[in-house]
């Protein structure tokens, strides 16, 4: 039997050494069916939340108009829906103008993991002014509600993710 000679054989490939990113993991370098579920049950999760802000959203909503007398009542849903389709369109468009912006410079692995970490502590702070706001706001709930609607669907019907872009790059810059 004849044996190749060591340079007609190809080099075996090495997988470079993939950065997991927050909320994808290592996922993401193959796309598989591993991503794809990650992205639908964390969309999953974020609008089993968003599910339950329109709900307390609608009730204090509800809590408010039933001191209205008919006649202001029908007037006031009327401009809560009108607040409503506009705060959701607006919300789509600051996600997006948002990604757009992420896209044009796009974070590296470990950048995404700093943000991610930030966005955790920033929400502390967050929680308690929505606490506050859902208190005060009671009247125009449903419109903050809707606003956050459309922020998250817009957040979550992307391509790939900013974080995606980075890692993408800055592994090539690795391999290259």
């Amino acid at each position: 039997m004849a044996s190749k000679a060591s340079s007609e054989v190809p080099a075996p490939r090495v997988r470079p050494s993939i950065p997991a990113l927050p909320g994808l993991g290592t996922t993401w370098y193959e796309r598989g069916a591993r991503y794809w579920l990650r992205r639908t049950l964390g969309a999953l999760v974020w609008f089993a939340v968003l599910a339950f802000v329109v709900y307390i959203s609608l009730r204090l909503y509800g809590s408010f108009r039933a001191g209205l007398s008919p006649t202001v009542r029908t007037v006031w849903d009327g401009a809560q829906v009108a607040a409503s389709c506009g705060a959701s369109v607006w919300g789509w468009r600051v996600q997006r103008r948002d990604h757009r912006e992420k896209l044009q410079d796009p974070p590296t692995p470990d950048r995404a993991g700093r943000n991610k970490r930030d966005e955790t502590r920033r929400s502390v702070g967050l929680v308690l002014a929505g606490r506050l706001l859902f208190v005060i706001a009671a009247p125009v709930m449903p419109a903050f509600a809707a606003w956050g609607v459309g922020w998250a669907v817009a957040a979550f019907t992307v391509r790939e993710y900013p974080s995606e872009v980075g890692a993408r790059r800055w592994l090539k810059e690795r391999t290259a």
